[in-house]
């Protein structure tokens, strides 16, 4: 999508186009135009705003989105779903009034167009400054106060009006809500041209861990046993992990470390390694060190075995077979991990569905810091094909047992 933003951007003056009638684009009734050049001030010449079209509009979304996920600058997206009052010959007396009422709060740096063709508007006001949520309140008050003034009554309670603040305030308890639908068009918009892959990989979890579970049984019975003999507590550890879209699920692993311990030692080198702060630690297999915990107390003997060999994980083929995890994807994070991420990590548990392996495991591995982590899970997401996932799996014995960047 990034080479049709920037061609996008590149074509605007030529692309942006009113969706109406020749009159549309004016002010509309005497009534209107005159209300609007009172509102926009006196001696100031007021001039509606002009439309994008829908594919244009929401490419300018997402490329304002990406810009807003690295400056960390707020943007709102405003929506007016008004479908019923853009629909048969009322459209061209009705549009622009509205697009007028719209523009009483926009500035030249903000943009309109259409979110959904015919139906809602959509606009972008971009870096809006740190007092976000009363910059919201101010534009919801002064476009009601437009749209009551230039539409009757019965015009006005036809209109639903939205407003998302960009990016949203993240709710560790419930990481879903951190999400907008309304802001990702790309993540959360029609998805038929990937539909029939989408089925291939679903069928392929399913195949692959379902023979995984029965070829590896005996296995599984092996390192139950295992365990139970080096340290007392269960065999399986649960722990709640985010999935996509922020939907917490229960991931299981084989249990590798002292039932009784206290996780924050884990906690804060996981913070200052998301932070950028963490030093890679020693590593006798790369002289470079890796981005882990390689002397961790709380780690068994036996965990110790099982996790340079990646046998831990093994439990979570049943993850796969309930469809809360790929065979392919980025690795589930801890919701303690998920409040310490820069805005632009958050994408790594909303574009794709967690996995048990990936192009961090074949590639990077502990290696790699967490930057570097992200961008291969983006990376995944935007290359990915079912040859793709079948190329991963394909090295994953390679990688799992060698052990490099395994602690």
């Amino acid at each position: 999508m990034g080479d049709q933003i920037n061609q996008g951007m590149d074509s605007l003056m030529k692309e942006m186009t009113l969706k109406t009638a020749p009159s549309a684009g004016r002010a509309g009734s005497k009534k209107t135009g005159k209300s609007l050049r009172n509102a926009a001030g006196p001696g100031v010449r007021y001039e509606p705003p002009v439309l994008a079209q829908e594919n244009l509009f929401l490419q300018m979304l997402c490329r304002e989105r990406k810009r807003a996920e690295r400056s960390g600058k707020s943007f709102i997206l405003m929506l007016l779903d008004a479908e019923s009052l853009f629909q048969g010959p009322q459209m061209e007396k009705t549009l622009p009034k509205i697009v007028g009422a719209l523009g009483v709060s926009m500035r030249e740096t903000d943009t309109a167009g259409w979110y959904k063709g015919d139906s809602v508007l959509g606009v972008i006001f971009s870096e809006i400054g740190e007092d976000s949520a009363a910059a919201c309140a101010a534009i919801r008050e002064k476009v009601t106060a437009a749209l009551k003034e230039n539409l009757t009554a019965q015009q006005h309670r036809q209109i639903c009006l939205f407003l998302e603040i960009f990016p949203e305030d993240w709710d560790g308890e419930k990481p879903s809500r951190a999400f907008s639908s309304r802001v990702y068009p790309d993540v959360f918009g029609p998805k038929d041209k990937k539909k029939l892959p989408r089925v291939f990989k679903r069928a392929l979890d399913l195949a692959g861990s379902l023979l995984a579970v029965i070829v590896f049984s005996p296995l599984f019975l092996a390192i139950a046993a295992a365990i139970r003999l080096n340290s007392e507590g269960p065999v399986l550890f649960r722990q709640k992990r985010i999935g996509q879209f922020g939907a917490p699920f229960t991931f299981l692993k084989f249990r590798s470390m002292y039932v009784s311990n206290d996780d924050r030692i884990h906690k804060e080198y996981v913070k200052s390694l998301i932070a950028g702060q963490a030093e890679a630690m020693p590593s006798a297999e790369n002289s470079e060190g890796v981005y882990k915990l390689t002397q961790d107390p709380r780690v068994t003997s036996v965990g110790r075995f099982l996790r340079k060999t990646s046998l831990d994980e093994l439990p979570q083929f049943f993850n796969v077979l309930l469809g809360e995890m790929s065979l392919v994807g980025p690795r589930p994070p801890i919701p303690y991990e998920v409040e310490a991420y820069d805005i632009w990590h958050r994408r790594r548990v909303l574009e794709a569905k967690p996995g048990i392996t990936g192009l961090w495991q074949v590639y990077g591995r502990s290696r790699t810091n967490f930057d570097d982590m992200v961008r291969l899970d983006l990376q995944y997401v935007r290359t990915w094909t079912i040859w793709l996932d079948l190329k991963i799996l394909l090295k994953t014995p390679g990688a799992m047992f060698s052990g490099d960047g395994a602690y």
